[in-house]
């Protein structure tokens, strides 16, 4: 099934949180970089929403009309939260720093923006620090970039992109909030409007192109293959794998189809059997494996 949650309640209310401070220090300050951060963060909490919506509709069972399962809906869904930032989060961010460059305004009231800054910069950093726990249970001993790279678990990736583009975010504010107050220029303020938005927008292509190969249908993890393999070798009645296929069809949902040669001299009845313990003993064994089809080639 789809997983834990506790990650996304986790981020969903540390955001919940954030965006009213950052809302209340962008209006009492006039910070585009503030605005453009409180953006950010009501964005990732719709985005936290609709993965949630899709977690809840990948764990439906499957149907006649879906029968590998509903599993790809948390695929679905995370895609459109990578839009999301891309759209309402990176590009909004973009606009409002071209437009403070253009008609710079001062910053006031700087001791409210950089106090609501660093109290969201320590909850962001609490979340990721969440997030980067639950990725060390599930990758082992796979290096993080490698992990993020490979995992099918996309709305863990999500939320983990979302809050650490956040953390790089909020920095790039301070750090512009504090040039502005050192020089009495507006326009560094817009300069980390335009850094926020740049980031939420390479974090959303990457989000996209990894999310978009999961829709198409990717293989499963090189470690199942590898286990399905093991399974299937150490039964006497097969003689070889002649073809494997696995489907990701969403987090911990793999479908597995291979054509096996078994030995010769096998009659119907022994065939059959053969199929059958294979399928029960490998879906025992590799708990991912939730639909198993074989095609024996056999000559009696």
């Amino acid at each position: 099934m789809a997983g834990d949650t506790s990650h996304v309640f986790q981020s969903l209310a540390a955001n919940g949180a954030i965006v009213v401070a950052k809302g209340i220090a962008a209006v009492l300050t006039g910070s585009g970089a503030m605005l453009a951060e409180t953006i950010h963060s009501a964005a990732d909490c719709a985005n936290q929403l609709l993965l949630l919506v899709g977690i809840k509709k990948a764990d439906k069972p499957a149907d006649d009309q879906h029968p590998l399962g509903y599993g790809r809906s948390v695929y679905f869904w995370s895609f459109l939260v990578a839009m999301l930032l891309f759209s309402l989060g990176g590009m909004f961010s973009i606009y409002e720093g071209v437009h403070k460059l253009q008609h710079p305004e001062p910053v006031e009231r700087l001791g409210i923006a950089v106090s609501i800054l660093v109290f969201s910069l320590l909850i962001e950093g609490w979340a990721t620090i969440g997030n980067l726990k639950e990725m060390k249970k599930r990758r082992g001993d796979t290096p993080l970039f490698k992990y993020l790279r490979d995992t099918k678990d996309s709305d863990l990736v999500v939320i983990f992109g979302e809050n650490a583009a956040a953390v790089v975010g909020l920095t790039c504010a301070l750090a512009a909030l504090g040039a502005a107050a050192v020089t009495g220029d507006g326009r560094y303020d817009a300069v980390g409007s335009l850094l926020v938005g740049i980031v939420l927008v390479a974090v959303a292509i990457f989000l996209a192109i990894e999310i978009q190969s999961l829709l198409i249908g990717e293989s499963a993890d090189p470690a199942i293959e590898k286990a399905v393999r093991a399974s299937v070798e150490r039964h006497p009645e097969i003689e070889a794998m002649l073809r494997l296929i696995t489907i990701q069809q969403g987090p911990g949902q793999v479908m597995v189809a291979m054509k096996l040669k078994l030995k010769p001299n096998l009659d119907g009845a022994q065939v059959v059997a053969a199929i059958n313990t294979v399928e029960v003993e490998l879906k025992r064994e590799v708990p991912d494996v939730k639909w198993c089809f074989v095609e024996p080639d056999w000559v009696a």
